[in-house]
């Protein structure tokens, strides 16, 4: 018989990178650091330990409350702690977490919030916490969570997508950007996959529209690009948007980099460095230079 549980995977998002980086040596001294760190905090927080995976580690808990306080602790936590580990590359921790029932076998968990806390965890981008909607509790919440519902995606070999929530963890997030737990944006469409299955792209007053079965396609100064920026700064193929897995992955292949800044979240943004992340909903990308640069070639997307 199986038992209810709150599964939570984390990960080191570009950690291959710091291998590059710092050296082998340094890198797994760094990489291990970290891992151990976020399973002492697991450990105290009431989790049972399932298992390391590499750079990413896999807990589960009886209580979700704990398991919510793990995920948002461990977070601020790197966030404080994270030039401790190294001022060189950035190591940002992205997290997956699903409640529901699990079987325990030889020490392992399996079933689908094992199969949805995992997908979750490698669909989010850095600094992110998903969460199935199972993990909210409607009856208990718990006060200090906020989130934002992302709606329905779809799990590789799940019949049925998975109502999602990005759990808010930065205590200094503007409230008025954020719903109360088990808020769901108005037009939301629950038969509808958030990822999307299309997505727009606009420049200088010009738009692109790109299905999925049209990707790969490629961003960059050159005219053979599918999407063409004439900008010095953007490399001749400067990006590539790729369908994966049900979401559009937009992965950096430029000198300079990618900057990435999502509308739910315009405070903050990712750096892609011959890295990727997913895109969800609306946001803007800046090629070859910061959005602190005035100047700087900005494409806006929209993934619908």
């Amino acid at each position: 018989m199986g038992i209810q549980s709150t599964v939570v995977f984390t990960d080191l998002h570009g950690s291959t990178a710091v291998f590059g980086a710092l050296g082998n040596a340094l890198a797994t001294e760094t990489v291990t650091g970290i891992t151990s760190w976020i399973t002492q905090v697991a450990k105290a927080f009431g989790c049972h330990f399932v298992k390391t995976l590499g750079d990413g580690v896999m807990v589960a808990f009886h209580d979700r409350h704990q398991a919510l306080g793990f995920v948002v602790d461990v977070q601020r936590g790197h966030e404080h702690n994270e030039h401790g580990w190294t001022d060189e590359v950035p190591i940002p921790i992205r997290i997956g977490i699903a409640a529901g029932e699990v079987e325990a076998h030889r020490g392992d968990y399996f079933g689908d919030a094992v199969n949805v806390a995992a997908r979750l965890c490698d669909l989010c981008g850095p600094n992110q916490i998903w969460a199935s909607d199972t993990v909210m509790d409607p009856v208990h919440p718990w006060d200090h969570v906020k989130t934002r519902a992302l709606g329905a995606i779809d799990i590789r070999g799940r019949p049925h997508p998975c109502n999602v929530l990005q759990i808010e963890w930065r205590e200094e997030e503007p409230s008025e950007l954020l719903t109360m737990q088990g808020a769901s944006p108005e037009d939301a469409d629950p038969t509808r996959d958030a990822l999307g299955k299309e997505i727009r792209l606009e420049y200088d007053g010009h738009h692109t529209v790109f299905r999925s079965y049209e990707l790969p396609v490629h961003i960059g100064r050159i005219k053979s690009a599918q999407f063409v920026v004439p900008d010095a700064r953007v490399s001749r193929s400067h990006a590539q948007l790729i369908w994966r897995n049900g979401g559009v992955i937009l992965a950096d292949l430029s000198t300079y980099g990618t900057w990435v800044r999502f509308a739910d979240d315009p405070t903050s943004h990712i750096l892609l460095r011959r890295d990727e992340c997913i895109l969800h909903g609306r946001g803007w990308l800046a090629l070859g230079a910061s959005f602190a640069e005035p100047t700087m070639p900005c494409i806006q997307f929209a993934i619908r």
